[in-house]
Parts: C-alpha cells; sequence; structure tokens
C-alpha cells in the first residue's frame, strides 16, 4: 500500500492529523489499533476549560474538527471565569462519550483522501534518516512520504492497580509493545510518563440531595465559529460538586503503602501529572487541607455513568470501595468501573521542530501524549499542527510556526520543543506571558486568515470572516463619530451607576473605557444593530485597550528576538565563555532563534550575549 501521509492513532491528535492532510488534498491512511476507539474519551468526558477552551477555538478557527464535533455532542456547556476579564475565560463542555466518538468517525469516513485501517504499527521504515513508511505488527508495510505518530498512551501501556501491572490499554486493548524501542534504536531519547482516572458511579446510586448542583449556562454557546445552537437550554444535564471528607483522608493515608504510586509496585518510572493529581497526591502533598473539592459529572444521555472528577487513583479496588463510601451522597453508591493508572512511554519533546517534524528522522512527525502532553485539547492541536505541516513539507513550503503572541498552541509547542517535560505537560493560561492577546473572543481574528491561507478554511467561511472584520471596525467607527451630550437626565443616570457626570460631549467610544459603562448602556442613547459577537469583541477591545496596546508592545520586542535567527549548522563548542550548562541545553534544543534560546531552562542572559556577539562577529568568518 502507497500513500503519501500515514497517520498513526485514532485519539484526538490522529483525527485532527488525518482530516488536515486529506483536506489539503493528500492520500492519508489513518492506521489504528480497534476503529470503535476512534475519538475516545477514556478518561474526562468534558471539552475545554480553562486555557484549554481557547485551544479549542484555536483549532475551530485553523479549521480543525474538535470545536465542530463538539458542538454536536454536548450535554451541558458553561463559560468559565465570567466573573474575572476576558484573559482567562474559557468555554467548557460535558462531552457526551457516545455522541462525540460517533461523529468524529462519521466526518473521518466521509472524507475524500482518507482511509482508515485497523492494524498495530510496530516499526518504522527509514532509509538515509529519512522515513519510507511503517511496518505493521503481521509484518506488512505501508510506504509513505511523511509519517505522523499520534499513539497517545499505547506504547507499552501498563494498567496499574495496587500491587498488579497489566500490559494493555485503557479499555483492556493490545497496546504497541515494540514501537517505543525501535524508535529509540533509530536513537529517540524515551521516557516513561504515568496517568489516570476514577471511578465511574452508577446515577441511580447516588444521594444528589448531599450534593450542590451545577447547571450549564442559560445562553447558547458555541466552541465552533461557525455553529448555530441548537440545543435547549433546559434540556443540559447538571454537574453536581462534593468534597473529601475527614475519612476520605484517613482511609488514604491508612493504606498509602498499597497504591501502585506509593509502595504497591516497586517498579514504577513514570512521573504522573502535577496539575491533575491522583488523590493520594493531594492528600500526600497537600495535608494541611481539610478537602478537596470533586465533581460528578454525566458521561452521556444514554446511559448512567457518572465520573468522579479529580478523583483518580490507583488504589486496590477493596480500598476504593471505602474511599468512594466515605464521599457525601455516595454512601450506597455503585461502582461500574474502578479507578486506575496508566504508564506508558513518550518521546522527550526537544527532539522535536517547532514544526513538531522530528530532528532525527525527516518527514517524521509526532503530536499529542507521545509528546509528553496530557488532554484531548492539547492532543487535537498538536495533530492539526503536525497534519498542516506534513502536508506542507510533501507540498515544499515553508512550515506553519505559531508565535507565542499569535496562539495557546503556539505556547504549547514553543514550551515542549525548548523546556521538554518532567511529567505529563497541562496547558494553563499562567504559561502564557500575552494571554490578553490569546482571548476566546478572538481565536477567529488571530488565526483564521492563517487557515484560510494553508487552505483548511473554505471561501464560505473566509467570507463570513471578513464580514465580520468589516462589521467591527464599522461598529467602531459609529463609536468614534457618534457622541453623547450632556444633559440633567443623561447626568441623573451616571451618578446613578457611580459615573462621573458630563460637562463637555464624550464619543460614546471613550466613553465604553469607563469600566462602569456597557455596550447595553450605550445602546440605550444610539441604534445599533449588530450580532452579538460583534458588540462583545468591540467592547472588549475598547475597554482593554490599553492593556491590550501594552501587550502588543511587548509582543514586538519578543518578534524582533524571534526574527533573529540561528543558523542550523553553528557549532556551539566553537564559541568560548558560554556556561557547560548553557552549552549542552543549547546542542539538544538545537533553538531557531536568540527568543527561542532566551526561553531555554539553564541559558542565561549572559550567555545570550555571548553567543548574539558570536553570531554578528565570528560566525561568518569561519
Amino acid at each position: 500500500m502507497n500513500y503519501e501521509i500515514i497517520v498513526v492513532g485514532g485519539g484526538h491528535a490522529g483525527c485532527e492529523a488525518a482530516l488536515a492532510c486529506a483536506r489539503k488534498g493528500h492520500k492519508t491512511i489513518l492506521v489504528t489499533g480497534n476503529i470503535k476507539n476512534i475519538a475516545d474519551m477514556p478518561c474526562n468526558p468534558s471539552i475545554g476549560g480553562s486555557a484549554k477552551g481557547i485551544v479549542v477555538r484555536e483549532i475551530d478557527a485553523l479549521g480543525g474538527e474538535m470545536g465542530v464535533n463538539a458542538d454536536k455532542g454536548q450535554i451541558q456547556i458553561k463559560m468559565l471565569n465570567i466573573g474575572k476579564g476576558p484573559a482567562v475565560q474559557a468555554l467548557r463542555a460535558q462531552a457526551d462519550k457516545i455522541t462525540y466518538p460517533k461523529e468524529m468517525l462519521k466526518t473521518l469516513q466521509n472524507t475524500k483522501n482518507l482511509d482508515i485501517f485497523e492494524a498495530i504499527v510496530e516499526d518504522l521504515i527509514v532509509e538515509n534518516n529519512k522515513i519510507k513508511g511503517v511496518v505493521l505488527e503481521n509484518g506488512k508495510t505501508i510506504e509513505a512520504l511523511s509519517v505522523i505518530l499520534t499513539t497517545g498512551t499505547y506504547l507499552k501501556a501498563d494498567i496499574l492497580v495496587g500491587d498488579t501491572r497489566r500490559r494493555e490499554g485503557p479499555h483492556g486493548e493490545k497496546p504497541s509493545n515494540y514501537l517505543s524501542e525501535n524508535l529509540e534504536k533509530l536513537g529517540f531519547k524515551i521516557v516513561r510518563l504515568k496517568t489516570g482516572t476514577p471511578q465511574r458511579i452508577d446515577k441511580n446510586s447516588i444521594d444528589f440531595s448531599k450534593t450542590r448542583e451545577e447547571k450549564g449556562d442559560s445562553k447558547h454557546l458555541s466552541f465552533s465559529f461557525d455553529s448555530v445552537p441548537t440545543y435547549n437550554i433546559d434540556e443540559q444535564i447538571s454537574c453536581h460538586l462534593i468534597y473529601t471528607t475527614p475519612e476520605t483522608h484517613e482511609i488514604i493515608r491508612q493504606n498509602l503503602n498499597k497504591s501502585s504510586m506509593y509502595g504497591g509496585l516497586d517498579d514504577i518510572k513514570g512521573v504522573g501529572p502535577r496539575y491533575c493529581p491522583s488523590i493520594e497526591d493531594k492528600v500526600v502533598r497537600f495535608s494541611e487541607k481539610e478537602k478537596h473539592q470533586l465533581f460528578l459529572e454525566p458521561e452521556s444521555k444514554y446511559y448512567d455513568d457518572i465520573y468522579i472528577q479529580g478523583f483518580s487513583t490507583s488504589m486496590p479496588y477493596d480500598v476504593q470501595d471505602k474511599m468512594v463510601h466515605s464521599l457525601p451522597g455516595l454512601e450506597n453508591a455503585k461502582i461500574l468501573k474502578y479507578a486506575y493508572a496508566i504508564e506508558y512511554d513518550a518521546i522527550y519533546p526537544t527532539q522535536l521542530k517547532q514544526s513538531l517534524e522530528t530532528k532525527l528522522i525527516d518527514g517524521l512527525f509526532t503530536a499529542g501524549q507521545i509528546n509528553g502532553t496530557s488532554g484531548y485539547e492539547e492532543a487535537a492541536c498538536q495533530g492539526l499542527i503536525a497534519g498542516i505541516n506534513a502536508s506542507l513539507k510533501i507540498e515544499g513550503k515553508e512550515p506553519l510556526i505559531l508565535k507565542r503572541n499569535e496562539a495557546y498552541i503556539g505556547v504549547l509547542i514553543d514550551d515542549l520543543v525548548t523546556k521538554g517535560v518532567r511529567d505529563p505537560y497541562r496547558l494553563l493560561t499562567s504559561r502564557a506571558e500575552y494571554r490578553l492577546l490569546l482571548r476566546h473572543d478572538n481565536a477567529d481574528l488571530r488565526l483564521r486568515e492563517i487557515g484560510y491561507n494553508v487552505g483548511l478554511i473554505d471561501e464560505e467561511r473566509y467570507n463570513k470572516f471578513v464580514t465580520k472584520k468589516e462589521k467591527i471596525e464599522e461598529l467602531k467607527q459609529m463609536l468614534q463619530v457618534n457622541k453623547l451630550t450632556p444633559s440633567e437626565e443623561t447626568n441623573e443616570f451616571l451618578q446613578s451607576i457611580n459615573s462621573a457626570i458630563l460637562k463637555d460631549g464624550i464619543t460614546f467610544y471613550n466613553l465604553l473605557k469607563r469600566p462602569e459603562i456597557s455596550m447595553d448602556i450605550v445602546k440605550k442613547y444610539i441604534d445599533i444593530n449588530f450580532d452579538k459577537d460583534i458588540l462583545d469583541q468591540v467592547e472588549i477591545s475598547i475597554k482593554y485597550e490599553g492593556y491590550i496596546k501594552k501587550a502588543e508592545k511587548e509582543a514586538e520586542k519578543l518578534l524582533n528576538l524571534e526574527n533573529k535567527k540561528i543558523p542550523e549548522d553553528i557549532d556551539y563548542d566553537r564559541i568560548h565563555n558560554i556556561a557547560s550548562e548553557a552549552k549542552q541545553k543549547l546542542k539538544e534544543v538545537k533553538p531557531t532563534s536568540i527568543a527561542q534560546a532566551l526561553r531555554i531552562s539553564g541559558v542565561n542572559p549572559a550567555d545570550i550575549s555571548i553567543l548574539m556577539i558570536y553570531l554578528k562577529k565570528e560566525y561568518n568568518r569561519e
């Protein structure tokens, strides 16, 4: 079998990668161990969340599928952090675990240029450090110009519970037992990571009177810029909030030696996620806390499993019984599926270029958990970028590399390839120094043009986007031209909302800069007939104009350093006086710019100064 691009793995990264390649017109094959598990959600039943929700919007702006698909099957949706500034607001939806994968598979099957094949990939075909294809478990081969590995947690996967270790994937499937070994033989540094998932509880065995109900928002919301929400707001399924108890903590402390992570197994090498720890980790690391919040989340409208968000563990089943029954409302809970931890192989991500192509093998790309990340959204955005860049490489074009001031996707990939990982990487708003520029509301303004240029946004969607930009400018002009003049009635109203009275006329544009003035108030004085997304976008841009301009100025400084390129053939051993640690890190990461070099842990400003002097005075003379 011959293809242009092979995508290995059918998780969230693999789906986005395969769709991007096929939609760009390349003959693509998606090879997955089990077609029934395509776009599976083995852990949390949600899409989005803090920072992650913005990534889903960015995927949509670029022409990816996650946002469109999430809108088809969500059972509850809300905007997080509405009481805070726009920089940290993000959508989070409870995705239906039946509908989401079903709809994604349907999309894949109806996409031209894309075949789906069920098999396990065990080796790569490499000639002269260039990818040529893959070798399947049965010895058959598939040839291609590019290969994208999106193997998730299936590389040498082990399920861990108490003192037991089973070589299998999340649903008991057969893992890939040899691919990571063969990657190691090719020169890749392989690391061992781990993550976990909590119990599933029978909804009918929970006493919800002891919980706090968490409803979806009372207005229509969507991830995709092109979706028109049609769901019934009143039919959203609620989540419920509970807390651990002193009894829960005591049970955990008394049985720590039985946890896989704390003594149940003595051969664990994997490092767990720092920002999504097991409940054992929380009780040990935050021993001063009397309780930890947990969310009871529905998995689907088609069955009654409830997911205990925040309660992942690797305790033996009998201990899990006691732990679950110590929680309020779950005293008589029926456990349908026990919690477990999973340990798996990944490649150390500093071995990747910013395009997600590997530095060692030409034409080999990797995306998702194989790169050391955790989370469906982190995986999906990497798959999209890997798919775009594998296609662009075949087309002989420059790769798409998003900068840190352009997208959270850019922050994530830059963090991975520049800093590496110690534990499974999770995207957080605090990781983005320009988060006021990277908002939920402006993802299309930042990235839709790019999506159009790479060929993933069609003319209809692009024209809709152009019209939106025109409407934004039209509204801004209207607010700058029209003025509110002082009158007794106007000043009385302003005083009633603790706003300064008018002595002279003021443009509505400048009036909106006042914190207490909203677009709804402006609409009382001037006839504004624009869609809500236009109104929101303009209001945010006006209110935060000063902060946004300051952030843009800082980003310009970064851009200047990004434009100071470091040649690929530079020999760091020729540069005298750079600290030995910095030299070692520069050799490992091979930064493409001074800006990227600055972000490498262990490289100090003094080392950067020496590097810049060398590039200016000595490099071209050698």
